[in-house]
């Protein structure tokens, strides 16, 4: 019988990709072509201007039919989807992926579908500050990852434009009402019919005027209908999805839709929570198995903790543990470095600042809050 051809495509190698979907690949019996614009990156990758879905198509149509194409970037979903759409393939709708990855059209989708209204305006480059806001209020660029240029602004809008706009001349930006209240996200699961609620965690940022996440621990129950109907408006049913929202006194309320799985190893800490083959999940679904087909989700009484270890200061790092895994106490612990000792770190007060993440899954907080404090007092990161 001849093995699936699934084609990933990917930007920036990650451990989502290397760790997770390519080991998945090749448990569900997958031939897997990676297309990505730095094959010299990727081994045995194709080059192909993956932001582009007129080349992904043409590189395809050459390399062979597919089964199956997916990616895990935050960059690619529109394109990925369009591609997967030329060849009848089960994947996401490129309508939704472009909504979800733009914040405005987010926010425009949801007030146009009754599930939420927050104040939001789109500032194209060279668009005049606007008159009027009440504050306070929160700059990011439209299209943003890992919490870069996002901004806490408290009365001088015009400055905080100008200095995002310094570092990003050429894009759109949206200024919009600041949610208070606890920060929280939904992970979610679906084949185009149903959508599976997975957990969730509960975030815990850094100072503000920045959000850098600091820290997320399993919360798996919450407001899910609202977030639902979220998706559901967007249209955001397929694969993986990782919502953020916050609860605010008015109700939830989201922040962002990254049609995507949750990064920063809490993908993995959510696989490791639940006990369950995540990642091969997903590229199931994408190769075409419904919901039904998948064992149901285990609601276990376990707990799980991601704790990003984040730069302080600027400076040169002089001391950094290495990759390791701990148990003790019931409680299993991994740590895996970003940085090494010799790098020279330049805050920048997003989540670019991590040295290193720090899981761990115990049979109950207290073990596993002791087992991360342990860790991190015996090996610290070392900054000059």
């Amino acid at each position: 019988m001849p093995r699936l051809r699934l084609y990933l495509t990917a930007l920036k190698p990650t451990d989502s990709v290397t760790d997770g979907f390519l080991p998945a690949a090749r448990a569900l019996g997958c031939e897997v072509t990676i297309l990505t614009d730095r094959p010299e990156r990727h081994p045995d990758a194709v080059g192909c201007d993956v932001r582009d879905p007129r080349a992904l198509v043409d590189a395809i149509a050459v390399l062979g039919r597919p089964d199956a194409i997916f990616s895990n970037s935050d960059h690619l979903q529109a394109e990925t989807a369009l591609a997967a759409a030329y060849f009848g393939l089960p994947g996401k709708d490129w309508r939704a992926c472009l909504s979800a990855k733009n914040k405005f059209l987010t926010r425009r989708a949801l007030a146009e579908a009754g599930v939420e209204r927050v104040r939001s305006v789109r500032m194209a480059p060279g668009d005049a500050v606007p008159d009027g806001l009440p504050y306070p209020l929160v700059v990011k660029p439209r299209e943003g990852v890992a919490s870069e240029d996002v901004m806490l602004v408290e009365s001088d809008l015009a400055g905080a434009v100008a200095e995002v706009r310094r570092r990003r001349p050429g894009e759109a930006l949206v200024v919009e009402e600041y949610l208070e209240g606890p920060l929280r996200t939904l992970e979610t699961l679906g084949d185009g019919s149903a959508v599976r609620v997975l957990g969730g965690f509960a975030t815990t940022l850094g100072p503000l005027p920045h959000f850098v996440e600091e820290r997320l621990d399993w919360a798996p129950d919450g407001p899910h209908e609202h977030v639902l109907a979220a998706l559901a408006a967007l249209g955001a049913g397929f694969g993986a999805c990782h919502t953020e929202y916050v609860v605010t006194p008015d109700g939830p309320r989201v922040v962002e839709v990254n049609y995507r799985l949750i990064g920063d190893h809490c993908d993995f800490l959510l696989a490791d929570v639940l006990g369950v083959p995540l990642f091969e999940w997903i590229l199931r679904v994408h190769l075409g198995e419904p919901l039904s087909a998948l064992p149901e989700t285990p609601h276990g009484s376990g707990y799980g903790s991601a704790v990003s270890v984040v730069a302080d200061r600027s400076g040169t790092i002089t001391s950094a543990p290495g990759a390791e895994t701990v148990v003790s106490d019931g409680v299993r612990l991994w740590h895996r470095p970003l940085r090494s000792a010799g790098e020279v770190v330049e805050r920048t007060h997003t989540n670019r600042d991590y040295l290193g993440v720090i899981r761990a899954v115990g049979p109950d907080r207290d073990r596993v809050e002791a087992a991360i404090g342990g860790y991190r007092a015996a090996r610290p990161w070392v900054i000059a």
